[in-house]
């Protein structure tokens, strides 16, 4: 028994207590205690590489028989023509000697799912919640998204065996570099869960490097070989990019990073990575030379961090650690910032600048805007809480996020259902003045906040009679349960304020389940109008909820 299994099974074991009753009613497992340990191991798992709310994580578990051996499908939105998907198995043994390998009969089966689940021609029979997902992803795929699929291995034990690294070599001649396989066992997942302590190192420099001061604060600008990057990563491993908003992980499949491997295995290309890459941000409470050595330095290091560059600095370790690989001819630019550990802003606006160039999550760094200080007091006068940064501790029933109000505005208010679910990404970017404008309020953001609850909450647990499109509609139904609340108050929007808040919520209460069951029905009946007879199929259904058709139908009506 390691001391790695023992923490991962107090943990699954907290999960179990913290949300067993959730995952038993999600899953009907009932007393089997054996199913609810291993669902709560899949939720640790998902939990902790993806920084997912506990919704999500549990949206994205579709363990339960007719699974092609997938137990977890996560998956973002479109972008650049692809579509990231994620696979989850998990082995959970009850015996913690660590010692088991994961099994070459399941990734026999990943391999098989990946071959068959992704082209949306084959009809494959599963279970409905693995179903619902799947599609989604294939409707995606239909309309010429590229899927470019990570499969993660997660057990309690070590890795797979040799014969299981030949099937994946085979599978991986049909598969090319769009799918990339993982390893997740106890070791990775302590590391992870590990709370931040400060990485205190040395960098070895290769020729001549500046250092300039600058504003009180210094930088320095240098480069290093991807043989040193690799060691930091491999040293330190993901303490050092724990302020990296897009922390790779080395769980995310991506062109880029292909490419960055590509580069470094060449070798007559290998020498000219320092041209071809962005370089290496970092951030540092202080650094130290000798600045009586005009090359090479050797630089101290306290707290440093990797603000962007993970996605490069976890390939270049994957590749240093491949057979025959040698990356010492590979130099990379370096930029070190020494800034006081208090000043906090200064490091999120670094952060955020040099990792513009791909999607990021801005929920924390939007947290310092006024507006949303602004927010979180008008909520929080009307008796609701706020989080306007992510938490690692559950929300209550009394609390709403920045994430979950952002998407029910949109929804609700802006009248852009297809946006609220689609467009996450861009909620704290793109559409952040749109949905948080100056004349949002906080009983706006709660009455919108309560409708897309509920709404998802019977899409969570549909009754038998729930129309087929629950699964993809849900915020159609919130954008409508909007309308009729405000013709039902005799109000417009900009009279939904604190002095109408508690009619407004108290006619929500008694008027809910009615909306609902009308506003299911105007969209039963659009959805009619535009198949016109054509055949209504769960990737149809998924690609129709995406567009704007339906909206100008519903707004019309």
């Amino acid at each position: 028994m390691t001391l790695a299994t023992q923490i991962v099974d107090q943990r699954v074991s907290g999960i179990v207590e913290q949300h067993g009753q959730t995952l038993r009613d999600e899953f009907a497992v009932g007393a089997d205690e054996r199913r609810i340990r291993s669902l709560g191991f899949l939720f640790l798992v998902a939990k902790t590489l993806f920084d997912l709310s506990d919704d999500e994580t549990v949206e994205g578990i579709v363990d339960g028989g007719q699974d092609f051996g997938v137990d977890c499908l996560y998956f973002d939105a479109p972008a650049d023509g692809e579509i990231a998907v994620t696979l989850i198995q998990g082995k959970y043994k009850q015996d913690l000697s660590g010692e088991a390998a994961f099994p070459e009969n399941a990734i026999a089966q990943l391999v098989g799912a990946v071959g068959t689940l992704f082209d949306p021609r084959q009809s494959v029979s599963l279970n409905p919640r693995l179903e619902r997902r799947l599609e989604e992803v294939r409707s995606f795929v239909r309309e010429g998204s590229i899927p470019r699929v990570t499969v993660i291995a997660a057990n309690n034990g070590v890795r797979w065996t040799r014969d299981a690294d030949d099937r994946i070599h085979r599978a991986a001649k049909d598969f090319g570099t769009q799918v990339e396989w993982n390893h997740v066992g106890s070791d990775e997942l302590l590391s992870l869960m590990t709370t931040k302590k400060p990485v205190d190192t040395e960098l070895q420099l290769s020729g001549q490097a500046i250092v300039e001061p600058f504003d009180f604060r210094r930088v320095l600008i240098g480069r290093m070989s991807v043989a040193e990057l690799a060691r930091l990563v491999e040293t330190h491993g993901d303490r050092v990019l724990e302020r990296n908003i897009r922390r790779y992980l080395g769980l995310s499949g991506n062109r880029v990073n292909e490419a960055v491997a590509k580069t470094l295995r060449r070798d007559e290309e290998r020498a000219n990575f320092y041209f071809y890459n962005n370089g290496i941000t970092m951030t540092c409470a202080q650094f130290a030379h000798n600045a009586l050595q005009r090359a090479d330095w050797r630089v101290l290091l306290k707290d440093l961090q990797i603000v962007n560059g993970g996605q490069t600095a976890h390939t270049a370790r994957r590749v240093a650690n491949e057979a025959g690989q040698n990356v010492e001819a590979a130099e990379v630019l370096v930029r070190i910032y020494e800034i006081q550990a208090d000043d906090t802003q200064l490091v999120d606006a670094i952060t955020f600048a040099t990792n513009s160039q791909n999607p990021v999550d801005l929920r924390d760094l939007k947290a310092n805007d006024p507006f949303q200080k602004k927010l979180t007091e008008a909520i929080e006068a009307l008796g609701f809480g706020y989080r306007a940064k992510r938490q690692d501790h559950p929300v209550a029933p009394d609390e709403l996020t920045s994430a979950v109000v952002a998407e029910a505005v949109l929804a609700v208010w802006r009248q852009r259902p297809h946006q609220a679910r689609f467009r996450r990404r861009q909620h704290f970017g793109a559409l952040y003045e749109e949905i948080f404008r100056s004349d949002l309020n906080g009983a706006q953001a709660i009455i919108a906040s309560l409708i897309l609850r509920r709404v998802e909450n019977r899409r969570k647990r549909p009754p038998p009679d729930a129309p087929d499109f629950l699964a993809y509609g849900s915020r159609f139904v919130a954008m409508l349960l909007g309308t009729y609340l405000l013709t039902d108050l005799g109000i417009e929007l900009r009279q939904l304020d604190h002095r109408s808040f508690t009619s407004a919520k108290e006619l929500l209460d008694a008027n809910a389940d009615d909306y609902v069951v009308r506003a299911e029905e105007q969209i039963g009946e659009a959805l009619s109008s535009l198949f016109n007879g054509r055949e209504r199929t769960l990737q149809r259904l998924s690609a129709t909820f995406r567009r704007a058709e339906l909206v100008d139908m519903l707004i019309e009506e």
